[in-house]
């Protein structure tokens, strides 16, 4: 299953066509259920996306009825500049009015292995399920230059395909480790959406669009929503050499 792609001229006209479609992706699912379930990424690249919706969604969107959880974390206290919740904290959740029962961050400073214990335990304990897995509504991800998402690297394509909801990776070059949320759960969401920018992105993005030898070496290749949408958000720097 290829991703639907969204192609705009800058990285804010990204974030800000994002930023709408998660608001009427929210708008629709609150009022059927209620309440909308998000698993969020860090790293550098949301920060703009989380921008635009402290600025301008501060008022639009029904932050009581969004429940805020993580598709991966790093092993770090929530202080550490590492921290991909703290991240989400500065430059959203600091700038909105959002209970903070809503928040369900990954303790990155616990022991990895009994986090991803206690992460499942309250993820299980919240989410509907469907065909046996959480079913988040909403999953917001990105891309590394080596094709990871989440924390899946390369050489972890067995999380693809492992039956926990949550695991321990670890990254490749630094050693650090991670907890995430697994692909079955990726895969099991009703919406996925990517946020690709940069030219350092360019060759990846080809790569997996084109389908080029051995593209499903990269964990991104892999995600295929088995119920659900999913959309490519890009700038034309990332997009370049489709």
């Amino acid at each position: 299953m290829k991703p639907v792609l969204k192609i705009f001229k800058s990285q804010l006209d990204v974030a800000e066509k994002l930023a709408s479609r998660i608001c009427s992706v929210i708008e629709k699912n609150n009022s059927k259920s209620g309440k909308t379930f998000i698993a969020v990424s860090g790293g550098n690249t949301p920060k703009i996306l989380f921008n635009v919706l402290a600025e301008e969604y501060r008022e639009k969107i029904s932050w009581n009825n969004t429940i805020f959880f993580w598709v991966d974390e790093r092993c770090v206290p929530p202080e550490d500049r590492d921290s991909n919740y703290g991240m989400t904290k500065k430059f959203l959740f600091d700038k909105i009015d959002i209970p903070e029962d809503n928040i369900h961050r990954v303790r990155g400073e616990n022991i990895p292995e009994k986090e991803t214990v206690r992460y499942t335990a309250e993820i299980d304990g919240l989410l509907k399920f469907r065909n046996k897995y959480p079913n988040f509504d909403l999953m917001i991800m990105g891309i590394g230059t080596d094709g990871h998402t989440a924390s899946i690297f390369p050489d972890e394509l067995q999380l693809l395909k492992s039956e926990k909801v949550c695991a321990v990776a670890v990254h490749p070059q630094s050693g650090q480790k991670r907890v995430t949320l697994t692909g079955k759960v990726i895969n099991n969401s009703d919406n996925v959406f990517f946020l690709i920018i940069g030219e350092d992105k360019a060759k990846v993005v080809a790569d997996i669009i084109k389908q080029k030898k051995n593209f499903k070496k990269y964990p991104t290749a892999n995600i295929e929503p088995v119920n659900g949408t999913y959309e490519w958000y890009l700038d034309t720097s990332a997009s370049k050499l489709i």
